[in-house]
């Protein structure tokens, strides 16, 4: 790739460390919510009290959000920082304020750090931390680079944002690897979680397809992709509901199909018009989702 010149400022060039504040925006904290949300799902469902784990609970959402997260947004942009000279010039790396080669340097110290915590934590967590860090370097990185995927990516997203960050939450209260029940939900969730990454694509279909992105909604066009995000959410929900049935969580189970039934009213507006309407179903379909993820850990922990 030819290399890009920066428009980078006289004293940026000659500053040899980045800022601690730019360092923070690098690691983009607002991202941190979701996989440490997960976390708490997995720390709820086990069944153990958190004041038997307080330690461990501290350790954990430190791993979820600012190390294995905040690592992947540092990971991410460094891989990114050609594209971003072009259309963001502004964000820490390409705008010099995070200069040379500081952002690899960075993204790799934020992996060694999350494997030792991880390990510290205990194997189950560590090794769990190995698959995450894994996902975040092939999500960027070439030659594999899932992002560049409509397919791949946004499985590689929900797998480490929902799936790995459940797990991890549930095996730190536990020590050990979850209960089975725990892990059938997880993956569910998991797996429902792909079509929440799909809605991400909708806000830059032009420059997708202008560019050669293979999207979802650049392969399969704006309203199949729709279709198929909403179901890929929709399925697992219920399935998650049924199962809570089948082990006497009743109650657990009418919330999650009532959750599921107010999507799918939320479903027909994104549909209609996919690219306008999913930042409306993120404020509404995906927060009845992980609402409806918590409500589910809650009812593993009363049964477990």
């Amino acid at each position: 790739m030819d290399a890009v010149t920066y428009p980078v400022s006289a004293a940026l060039s000659k500053r040899r460390a980045p800022k601690p504040r730019d360092v923070l925006e690098l690691l983009k904290p607002v991202t941190w919510f979701p996989p440490m949300w997960a976390f708490m799902c997995g720390v709820v469902s086990s069944g153990v009290p958190l004041a038997d784990r307080w330690g461990f609970l501290i350790a954990g959402m430190m791993l979820a959000g600012p190390l294995v997260c905040g690592n992947s947004q540092a990971i991410n942009d460094w891989f990114d920082r050609h594209v971003d000279a072009i259309n963001e010039p502004k964000r820490p790396i390409p705008s010099g304020r995070i200069p040379g080669r500081w952002g690899l340097g960075i993204a790799i110290v934020g992996t060694i750090i999350s494997l030792a915590v991880g390990f510290a934590i205990n194997p189950v967590v560590g090794w769990a931390t190995v698959l995450g860090v894994f996902l975040a370097w092939i999500y960027s990185a070439p030659p594999v680079r899932a992002k560049a995927n409509g397919w791949w990516g946004p499985g590689v997203c929900a797998a480490a944002y929902e799936g790995l960050t459940w797990f991890t939450g549930a095996a730190v209260m536990v020590g050990g690897v979850p209960d089975m029940r725990i892990v059938a939900i997880l993956c569910l969730y998991a797996g429902g979680a792909h079509g929440i990454m799909v809605l991400n694509d909708f806000k830059a279909v032009a420059g997708d397809r202008a560019t050669g992105v293979r999207s979802l909604p650049v392969m399969l066009g704006e309203r199949p992709a729709a279709l198929l995000a909403c179901w890929t959410m929709a399925l697992p929900q219920l399935v998650v509901a049924g199962l809570l049935a089948t082990w006497g969580l009743t109650f657990y189970a009418a919330l999650v199909a009532f959750s599921v039934a107010c999507q799918f009213l939320f479903m027909q507006k994104l549909i209609a018009n996919p690219a306008k309407e999913a930042p409306f179903y993120n404020a509404t379909g995906v927060s009845l989702y992980v609402l409806g993820m918590l409500t589910a850990a809650i009812g593993l922990g009363d049964l477990i």
